[in-house]
């Protein structure tokens, strides 16, 4: 084994890629671009200087393999579903129109941007990856890319990765834009949540706190959360190789986001933190090593690729957005809600908590953390869906 390929050495310079991705997330300059496409970037720049190797090893393939999808369950586990009854009806109805919406513009996507050699195969993944991250989040995104190693192939992960961030960031100045034009035009009246608590301090007190939880790991936490992901990853391959002696084609990923869920709902685990800190350094390290695999010699090839994957989000966000909007309008809901409950579908529950303290609607805040949850446990089973019809 050259040296370049030794554990250690490979542990010791993607940490490094970490580290530095971290610092440059934190100056102004590269704020814009987030941590996940830093990291991206720098394992891509470390392997075509030579210090990563560009193709697999057996470390590599032990974070595919183990750390990944550890990583996602360990994340999915902050998902509680019991907690939705706060949401009140009408913005979870907006949340599931966008839901619907992402499928359907997805599957127009496929009729005006077709298959092409530049998708090295994996347009179904990439179409399933695409309905998962609109759905969800990057959970779901990763979850579809890890079943069909789509990270085989760095250059179409990276172009994908790419573009969904700049679409991301543009659709959240549309869905600040939007309430302002519709509501000029076709004005309705503001809703509250059906639970009148859901907005009071307490509730948002409880919100600040779960945005970072990295200070509440300790050693009772940290063999919690090593212990359980273990346990998860053993009773996925149980469980999926008795499906497979049934001639039941269902895929890990599913197999462990579903335990991950059912987990999920157990009150005791929501006393214990840390896993979101745990989870987010696995899916970092494991985008590191998808960095690895990009070789910028092929570029060329990428900035096509990446034009069409731009085209075909746009497609996408625009099916999504005329049925989360148009089904406002028709249901008379609320401008405001309806943009937070695409927002909780296009960018998750953080920034749908952002839109919502933009439009002072602080009684939305809890709703969309609760429905930014739900886009992360729908979202996988969507993108197998689309993935598997296509």
């Amino acid at each position: 084994m050259a040296f370049i390929e030794t554990p250690v050495y490979l542990i010791f310079v993607l940490s490094i890629v970490l580290f530095l991705s971290e610092w440059a997330s934190r100056k102004p300059r590269f704020r814009a671009f987030g941590i996940a496409l830093l990291v991206l970037v720098l394992g891509a720049v470390f392997s075509n200087v030579g210090l990563l190797p560009s193709q697999a090893n057996p470390t590599y393939d032990f974070i595919f393999e183990y750390v990944a999808p550890a990583s996602l369950f360990l994340m999915l586990l902050d998902v509680n579903l019991t907690q939705l009854k706060k949401t009140g009806l009408p913005i979870l109805i907006l949340f599931l129109l966008g839901s619907l919406g992402t499928v359907l513009g997805v599957f127009t996507a496929t009729l005006i941007i077709k298959d092409g050699p530049l998708f090295e195969g994996l347009y179904p993944a990439l179409a399933g990856m695409l309905a998962g991250t609109y759905t969800g989040g990057s959970i779901n995104f990763n979850a579809v890319a890890l079943h069909y190693r789509v990270m085989d192939q760095g250059l179409v992960y990276t172009s994908a990765v790419a573009a969904d961030n700049v679409v991301t960031t543009l659709w959240f100045f549309v869905t600040i834009a939007v309430p302002v034009f519709l509501g000029r035009w076709f004005p309705l009246k503001k809703l509250k949540p059906q639970n009148p608590n859901a907005g009071d301090s307490h509730e948002e007190g409880k919100i600040e706190i779960v945005e970072d939880d990295s200070a509440h790991l300790n050693i009772q936490s940290l063999s919690l959360w090593i212990g359980l992901s273990a346990l998860g990853l053993l009773l996925t391959a149980i469980l999926t190789d008795f499906f497979r002696t049934q001639n039941w084609n269902i895929p890990g990923m599913i197999v462990i986001t579903t335990l991950a869920l059912l987990l999920a709902q157990i009150p005791l685990l929501h006393r214990q933190k840390g896993n979101m800190f745990l989870g987010s350094w696995g899916v970092y390290l494991f985008l590191a090593v998808v960095g690895a695999f990009c070789d910028f010699s092929a570029l060329g090839a990428a900035g096509a690729l990446a034009l069409l994957l731009l085209g075909f989000i746009g497609i996408t966000m625009l099916g999504h957005g005329l049925v989360v909007f148009l089904g406002c309008y028709l249901l008379k809901y609320d401008w405001d809600m309806a943009a937070i409950a695409s927002q909780a579908n296009v960018g998750g529950g953080t920034t749908a908590m952002a839109l919502a303290k933009n439009f002072g609607r602080n009684e939305l805040i809890l709703p969309s953390i609760l429905i930014g949850s739900l886009g992360n446990a729908l979202g996988t089973y969507l993108g197998f869906m689309v993935a598997g019809l296509l």
